[in-house]
């Protein structure tokens, strides 16, 4: 197994030290060198593996749950050589779910994971704590932009971007003549959607009155808090910000084309949407958004990367939402936008990360 691992090198001799050199991270392996690697235990099985794609040489080796299963002795054991091979130059992805072990060990975390704990502020506040740098926005920021209608409250009385009106309620408040309020202010149809969710769950499109209170019941299934909002006619746009070094750059901006009366989970998720990148929109239109993403970001103290999404209107550009932690699947938003800036995932991500 270890020479497997060796398969593509052709020094014999820097061979044979390498394998030395596992003898004395792994001394369980040199015990069980005439054992059939099958029959190894699974903290044993786990070593071999490491110990194999070390004596490849890599320059970035990355782990997926190297703790899974095993014993907790073991579990140290096999951390503790994680920091060896580290301090001896290679660089480590480390993907584990014992975050504070990982954590124990890391020098940067990158955030992946969207919702709660993810993207509303409370893995950031850990982090923080813990002194670890981390992608994205700080605690406080990403609890903000998480709640749409915290975020809203600080976007309200800029002159750069509209939003558009809405009602707030809280679960367990009296919603008696509520939908009579919400529809005098904010007219017909509305959304009503829980302020602190994602991927459109909780969201309705009300369209007369009596629909209200079955709107409000769904939203109040996926969270505490919800907002009623005006809907808004118009082109659905987006655009990623992140910082340079030096500066905030936006990023080309795309047009969210949905067969659905609105972009539902059917329409994100299950194909019944289109996206174009970069939108097929005026030039000022462009120039306009791609500011406007700059300032939302300068103005609520954003860091890392994040995604502003907004409508179009005739009257103006309203302001939908922030996405802090966007996804970064081959397919999504932002690598599209990427690859239409001209440039490698892996210079953005360097990027990213270097100036987070």
């Amino acid at each position: 197994n270890l020479k497997i691992g060796a398969y593509l090198r052709n020094d014999k001799a820097g061979i044979q030290k390498d394998i030395d050199y596992i003898y004395s991270l792994f001394p369980r392996l040199k015990e069980r060198n005439w054992q059939l690697a099958g029959t190894l235990s699974g903290g044993e099985q786990q070593m071999l593996a490491i110990a194999r794609g070390i004596m490849a040489k890599p320059k970035l080796m990355m782990f997926d749950e190297p703790s899974l299963g095993l014993a907790p002795v073991i579990v140290q054991q096999v951390f503790e050589i994680l920091q060896e091979i580290n301090s001896e130059g290679m660089s480590i992805m480390l993907i584990e779910q014992n975050a504070k072990k990982a954590l124990s060990i890391s020098d940067y975390a990158y955030i992946m994971q969207h919702g709660t704990p993810g993207e509303n502020g409370l893995m950031q506040g850990y982090l923080e704590m813990l002194g670890v740098p981390h992608s994205g926005c700080n605690a406080f920021v990403s609890a903000i932009t998480f709640d749409k209608f915290s975020c809203k409250s600080y976007l309200k009385d800029v002159d750069f971007v509209r939003c558009a009106d809405d009602i707030f309620l809280r679960k367990g408040e009296s919603i008696e003549g509520l939908a009579e309020k919400a529809v005098e202010k904010l007219g017909l149809p509305m959304f009503v959607k829980p302020t602190d969710g994602g991927s459109s769950f909780g969201v309705t499109k009300v369209k007369t009155a009596d629909d209200f209170g079955k709107a409000v019941d769904y939203a109040f299934s996926e969270g505490n808090m919800l907002i009623a909002e005006a809907a808004i006619v118009g082109r659905e746009l987006t655009c990623a910000v992140y910082f340079n070094g030096k500066e905030n750059v936006a990023l080309p901006v795309i047009e969210i084309i949905t067969e659905n009366e609105f972009f539902d989970y059917e329409a994100k998720y299950q194909g019944h949407s289109r996206e174009v990148c970069p939108a097929q929109i005026p030039d000022a239109l462009r120039d306009e958004i791609q500011e406007v993403s700059k300032k939302i970001y300068a103005h609520l103290g954003c860091s890392g990367l994040v995604r502003v999404d907004y409508i179009s209107s005739e009257d103006g550009l309203y302001f939908l939402e922030v996405n802090t932690i966007p996804g970064m699947t081959s397919a999504s938003l932002v690598p599209q936008m990427v690859r239409a800036s001209g440039m490698s995932m892996t210079d953005f991500l360097n990027t990213v990360i270097e100036n987070s």
